[in-house]
């Protein structure tokens, strides 16, 4: 039985030219056994008729905060505790800066406000819209609420001639996203702390190696994923250690924090922290090399070449797995090509119990606020058989966490 059967879920369609698409979402909700409320915003009917949603969902479209036979019963109060989800496609530049900012000046920014149901953002606008300033801080900012999701904006051409982010997802993708964010709320409403007693030890973001004072190597990993699982494994009821290395993001309440900048300092607090964990997940993106040497002064541009010696840095997730007693170590493979066996190699080689891999880009796995996830495991002693796998769908990184934790509690918790 699909996990949206018999759910109510309204569907916000704003002010795009991607709202056309939003009549064939409805549809496949529909045919998933969904109850289905449109809301429109004026905008948005200027694009797609209120009739068409009609047909679709068998429902009158909903547009007016003061219309006087709903509002008779509170009527927007009343829709706020029927849904099960909040649906915004498309979400335009403008709705999502009104929702991050709390205003309720029409129906669906009322109905955001007024509900305690999952919000699920697929934004579609301008390309340079979306990259604007003013936009990312919005992002940013609901994506720091835990009720609030987002599924793309995906790549490609667009109706005004640009090329670039900004197009709303697909209404499959968007379905898929649905059915995930309602299972994992499903599943929400029964764990019993399935982790409480047990101590996990998360490492996110990068690391920082210094060449000089004012140059340094690094990477572009945000930290997103390591803090969505250590906010999901905090759910569960476990003690959770997060070792992070620089970032933007706040650290979710309740872990006990440890910031470090070098990946011989991640080394170093992680290898002195292991002895009390249980599970290891190890998502940091951790700097290979460091320089042999770091300069006191500024590295002055006196020649045409420079040339940097790199040292090896000491494998983290290896010496961890090493151990008589490990714990459960769970590892992840970023990757631009041959994702697959480029994971299953450290898999083995470094003797993990499972590795979650992704394919990273300029688009995609670093930075992003969704991604996807193939998880490999072994289900024996023998390292070159009993390789099961499973693929966890394009989510965002707060979805993924935490069907991650629920695979870790499955297969490695008794």
């Amino acid at each position: 039985m699909s996990v949206v059967k018999n759910k109510n879920i309204i569907v916000g369609v704003c002010g795009g030219i991607a709202a056309y698409k939003s009549a064939e979402l409805v549809r496949l909700l529909i045919k998933q056994g969904a109850q289905v409320q449109v809301v429109m915003t004026h905008s948005g009917k200027e694009f797609v008729t209120p009739l068409t949603f009609q047909a679709l969902s068998g429902r009158e479209v909903r547009s007016a905060l003061f219309d006087l036979d709903a509002e008779a019963g509170m009527g927007h109060i009343e829709l706020a505790r029927w849904t099960d989800l909040i649906l915004i496609a498309p979400a335009t530049a403008n709705a999502i800066a009104k929702i991050a900012h709390g205003m309720a000046d029409d129906l669906l920014t009322t109905l955001c406000l007024a509900t305690k149901a999952p919000l699920l953002i697929a934004p579609a606008m301008n390309q340079q819209m979306w990259r604007n300033e003013a936009t990312q801080e919005n992002i940013k900012c609901l994506s720091r609420r835990r009720a609030v999701s987002f599924c793309g904006p995906a790549e490609g051409e667009q109706a005004c001639g640009d090329i670039g982010p900004g197009r709303m997802e697909e209404p499959d993708s968007l379905l898929n996203s649905c059915l995930s964010l309602l299972s994992s709320a499903a599943k929400t409403d029964y764990k019993k702390q399935r982790l409480k007693g047990k101590c996990v030890l998360i490492t996110a973001g990068p690391t920082i190696e210094d060449i000089d004072p004012v140059r340094f190597l690094s990477n572009r990993s945000s930290g997103k994923m390591g803090y969505a699982i250590t906010e999901a494994a905090l759910n569960e009821g476990a003690d959770v250690i997060l070792v992070s290395g620089p970032s933007a993001l706040n650290a979710p309440e309740n872990a006990e924090l440890f910031l470090v900048r070098s990946a011989q300092q991640m080394h170093d607090k992680v290898m002195n922290l292991i002895d009390s964990v249980d599970i290891f997940i190890a998502t940091a993106a951790v700097a290979d090399y460091r320089p042999v040497k770091k300069f006191d002064t500024k590295i002055k541009k006196n020649t045409d070449q420079l040339t940097i010696e790199l040292v090896k840095n000491p494998d983290i997730l290896t010496d961890v797995a090493a151990l008589p007693n490990k714990p459960v170590s769970i590892g992840f493979a970023a990757e631009t090509n041959d994702v697959e066996s480029y994971a299953l190699d450290k898999l083995q080689r470094k003797n993990l119990d499972m590795i979650a891999a992704n394919k990273v880009g300029e688009t995609q796995g670093f930075e992003a606020d969704n991604n996807e996830l193939h998880l490999y495991w072994r289900t024996g002693l023998d390292k070159k058989t009993g390789i099961k796998s499973k693929k966890l769908a394009y989510a965002s990184k707060k979805q993924l966490a935490e069907q991650l934790i629920d695979e870790i509690v499955l297969l490695f918790v008794k």
